[in-house]
């Protein structure tokens, strides 16, 4: 196999890979958008492990509707730099930073009972990996491959041209 064609083949995996990830994004943050009984209260209020406080605070009555604001917004644009390929660093770095968020409200950590999880884990969850496959996407990023960026960049060099 040819060098060309291995970097064909983990680029198009990345692609994929970033797809995915944006598409889970954005369906979740489009699903609570669209859901009026939807906040992170109960999420927030049974946040376990060091920043427990942290969490607890982000219940407040003043500000949580500002906290739910924010987390489907996140969420919304992950996704949508995530998928249609533009700003693509930036969308992951957001990502990074809610599933780290995500993550220490209810760390899987083995002296912790498991609330809101799906399942039993010890230290790794879902969330972070995701959150590493967003560390993968960020060093190997794919917008100039495939997406908006792409069309965006060719056109800006067809004016100049």
């Amino acid at each position: 196999m040819s060098e060309i064609d291995k970097a064909w083949r983990l680029r198009t995996s990345v692609v994929l890979l970033r797809i995915l990830i944006g598409w889970h994004f954005l369906y979740e943050g489009v699903i609570k958008l669209y859901d009026p009984e939807w906040t992170s209260f109960g999420y927030l209020a049974s946040a376990q492990g060091p920043l427990k406080q942290f969490f607890l605070a982000m219940t407040n009555e003043a500000i949580i509707n500002w906290t739910d604001g924010l987390n489907i917004a996140a969420l919304i644009i992950v996704g949508l730099t995530l998928i249609l390929g533009i700003f693509e660093r930036v969308g992951t770095v957001i990502g990074i930073g809610l599933l780290a968020m995500y993550y220490l409200a209810h760390p899987p950590f083995p002296w912790l009972e498991q609330i809101h999880a799906e399942g039993n884990y010890w230290f790794v969850n879902k969330n972070l990996i995701e959150l590493a496959a967003l560390l993968v996407i960020y060093q190997l990023p794919t917008a100039d491959y495939f997406g908006l960026h792409r069309i965006l960049k060719k056109n800006k060099e067809d004016i100049k041209n």
